[in-house]
């Protein structure tokens, strides 16, 4: 298991488990509210267009679109960042409307959470390159000083 766990993570780099990772929980999370939708306490601006249930199916294609472009070559799995930003942006935007609207004190905190570990922790990972290497260490003078 271990083996083949590893063989997947040299196909799919450093950017490419990411992605499946990300793909793969979002997908579980739009499941989940299909399953068993949440009271949606702060999501007002989201529900009056319509339920929670069919909001579960933005997470859910995002997360196949992200974890589907795990497996295409770095530079075109820009998709899949885009992809992953969706749900937590708009979901952020719901919280703040909230918060604005007198709706849900709360939602502040919610969209910060959304922000700094969705969206910020995305956006990172994007900028990521596949491979770096390391500066190579600078050979010491001789005489002894730096």
């Amino acid at each position: 298991m271990c083996a083949a766990a590893r063989r997947l993570g040299q196909l799919l780099g450093r950017r490419g488990v990411f992605l499946a990772i990300v793909g793969t929980g979002k997908t579980c999370w739009g499941v989940g509210m299909l399953v068993d939708p949440p009271p949606g306490q702060g999501l007002r601006l989201l529900t009056n267009l319509c339920g929670l249930q069919h909001w579960a199916w933005l997470w859910i294609i995002a997360g196949v679109i992200t974890a589907s472009s795990a497996f295409v070559q770095v530079g075109r799995d820009w998709i899949g960042f885009v992809a992953a930003l969706i749900p937590p942006t708009v979901w952020a935007i719901s919280y703040t409307v909230a918060v604005i609207n007198g709706d849900y004190s709360r939602g502040a905190y919610v969209a910060l959470w959304y922000l700094t570990s969705h969206v910020g922790v995305i956006m990172w990972a994007a900028a990521v390159p596949e491979y770096s290497v390391p500066h190579a260490p600078r050979p010491a003078r001789k005489g002894g000083t730096p």
